[in-house]
């Protein structure tokens, strides 16, 4: 049997990545190019004729769709470019398979964010029938997109898999997300870059956090699983919430010298959110997928990637 042609928007982003990584050589998959014939190039998402000339030119069995304004801050810094890529560039991409290729699968990766306000109303850890109340523009896009992608594979128009991740991390991340940001100072440090002082802001939240290949693992799950997923939403988490200063201080115990903390006005923020956790029992049940790795062991990966740099 012939490999099902794999398409991922967003290849060169952090997850992107340790997906095409993870497919290279597997029998099952065939990855295929997002590219735009006119251009030689990936397309821009949010460019709808683009995108399509790319849908076209790939002819995918199966897309997973990675690309996103995925930092929050970012997102909140240019909210109409956050909506364009986010919303109105996913919806791109759906209509132009619906067109194309409407037996292909989409799989896409949105965004715990969604929940927003829902993780304060419990109980936790949130299930997939939570109510999506974001509380920022970043969730909001994804929100509006998460909303979008379950109609069309309720009706039967595309069949798409809704994946709302929770907080990931791996060798590799940029500094822009909580563990790398503590890492990175932490490999200064060592090298003599920085003073031995760690600079914090507020530690007290409790997030649920994955390793980036178990999240990976799911993703090919859901692109390789038997009959159609219509529309469905699944949680990709742990269900177990882990507080901000305990992954710091697991990230100290592997420092190679002595090194101090501070809390840094600047960096400091209250928590909107307290707790963050999701229920992954839905994934677990649909996919046979559960999180693998230990925390400790993804908290020693990023330390050693950026000591390498």
């Amino acid at each position: 049997m012939a490999p099902l042609r794999l398409m991922i928007t967003g290849a060169n982003g952090f997850v992107g990545r340790k997906v095409t990584e993870a497919v290279r050589g597997h029998e099952g998959l065939e990855l295929v190019d997002f590219i735009d014939d006119a251009t030689g190039a990936s397309p821009d998402i949010a460019e709808a004729s683009a995108v399509e000339r790319a849908v076209l030119a790939a002819n995918p069995d199966r897309v997973l769709h990675l690309a996103a304004i995925a930092a929050p801050r970012q997102a909140q810094a240019d909210a109409s470019r956050a909506w364009a890529v986010n919303f109105s560039g996913t919806l791109n991409l759906a209509q132009a398979l619906i067109k194309h290729r409407p037996d292909a699968r989409l799989v896409w990766s949105g965004s715990s964010e969604a929940y927003g306000a829902s993780f304060n109303r419990g109980p936790l850890p949130l299930s997939e029938t939570s109510a999506l109340e974001p509380a920022n523009v970043y969730g909001a896009t994804k929100a509006a997109a998460d909303i979008a992608l379950g109609q069309l594979g309720r009706s039967g128009a595309l069949d798409t898999v809704v994946l709302r991740p929770f907080n990931h991390t791996g060798a590799g991340q940029a500094a822009d997300y909580v563990v790398p940001a503590f890492a990175a100072q932490i490999a200064a440090i060592e090298k003599g870059e920085q003073e031995p002082v760690l600079k914090v802001g507020n530690l007290d939240a409790l997030r649920d956090f994955l390793d980036v290949e178990d999240v990976v693992a799911l993703y090919i799950a859901a692109l390789l699983a038997e009959g159609p997923v219509g529309g469905e939403a699944y949680n990709v988490s742990t269900g177990q919430p882990v507080r901000i200063g305990d992954l710091l201080e697991g990230l100290l115990s592997a420092a190679r010298v002595k090194i101090s903390v501070e809390t840094d006005p600047a960096r400091y923020a209250p928590n909107a959110v307290p707790v963050a956790s999701g229920n992954p029992d839905k994934a677990r049940e649909r996919f046979g997928w559960a999180p693998k790795i230990p925390i400790q062991t993804t908290l020693k990966s990023v330390l050693e990637g950026l000591r390498a740099l």
